[in-house]
């Protein structure tokens, strides 16, 4: 049996972008031309200015389109904010590929208001309107899980947000994760800088998306589809399940991880790694595998989890 993910199946090349970037048509520091100009310069495939969509800034949408060149390409998208989670404090949810009209909500500020559209709810318009939709900074926000369960309408979770991680020091968002994947959502992981260019938060997560051309249409479909990786620096050749076995193959790398429910992990270790088959008899029969690999720099690549079908009740068999 062997078991893969589309970002390594799909046809077409890696193209390397952020998904979650702010200028100064919100809180951040760099107009959006600058903005994309560091972010093409840098290597960078492409980019979505993803501004705080609240009235106080007008609900910005920002047009990119004529930041795009050859070799790089925009996506447009905000922060969507509005109603409250748990701890009283607004929702922050991140919409990828919203339309220009997309109506706003009545958040004026970043205080939640009574009676205002929900967090779920604005998930879902943007879902509904075509964006690919994240569970942004759930560390940072002081998520609980049950603020990550009503969010049915997410794709992905944020699990490494490199403004959070330079900050505050509260970049993860794993835990939220992987109970998600625990209680059987289907979603997919990113990493992103969350940039404002206030501090250096840029440039240290982003996703590589496998798709046949670099637009807007086809990186957003193979963004829907899960067909991508992410990463701080190492890279991701190969992620698959071969009977009793997670295979990675990867840029030379010190530890390849093979993760699954509650306590269940293995790790291999070694020097230069390129390909390591880590065996998953210690992942307690989950039903989801993900991979990590970690470098001899401590930076980090990781794969969208892989579903394997077994379970306590339904044992995957070898």
């Amino acid at each position: 049996m062997t078991l893969t993910l589309p970002a390594f199946t799909a046809p077409g090349r890696f193209w390397r972008g952020n998904l979650h970037t702010h200028s100064t048509r919100s809180d951040g520091v760099l107009p959006p031309e600058e903005v994309c100009r560091r972010y093409r310069a840098e290597g960078y495939d492409f980019l979505a200015l993803t501004d705080h969509f609240v009235g106080h800034y007008g609900y910005p949408i920002v047009d990119t389109t004529g930041e795009r060149r050859n070799d790089f390409t925009t996506i447009l998208g905000a922060e969507l904010h509005s109603g409250a989670m748990a701890n009283g404090e607004l929702w922050h949810i991140l919409a990828v590929g919203l339309p220009m009209d997309f109506a706003p909500s009545n958040s004026p500020s970043f205080l939640p208001l009574a009676g205002q559209e929900s967090g779920p709810e604005i998930a879902a318009r943007a879902v509904a309107a075509g964006a690919f939709v994240a569970i942004a900074h759930p560390q940072w926000s002081g998520l609980t899980i049950e603020d990550a369960r009503s969010i049915r309408a997410a794709h992905a979770v944020e699990i490494y947000n490199h403004g959070c991680a330079t900050g505050c020091d509260r970049p993860d968002g794993f835990m939220i994760a992987d109970q998600l994947l625990t209680e059987g959502r289907a979603l997919t992981l990113i990493a992103t800088d969350d940039a404002h260019f206030s501090e250096p938060d840029h440039f240290g997560g982003w996703v590589m998306v496998k798709a046949e051309e670099n637009t807007p249409e086809a990186l957003l479909a193979a963004l829907k589809a899960g067909a991508f990786y992410s990463s701080q620096g190492p890279e991701l050749r190969d992620v698959r399940v071969e009977d009793d076995k997670l295979v990675v193959e990867c840029s030379a790398v010190s530890s390849v991880v093979a993760i699954g429910w509650g306590t269940g992990a293995k790790a291999v270790h070694g020097n230069s790694l390129t390909r390591a088959e880590v065996p998953m008899t210690r992942l307690n029969n989950s039903p989801w595998v993900r991979a990590a690999v970690i470098d001899a720099a401590g930076k980090r690549a990781w794969s969208n989890p892989i579903w394997t079908g077994a379970s306590e009740k339904n044992p995957r068999v070898a």
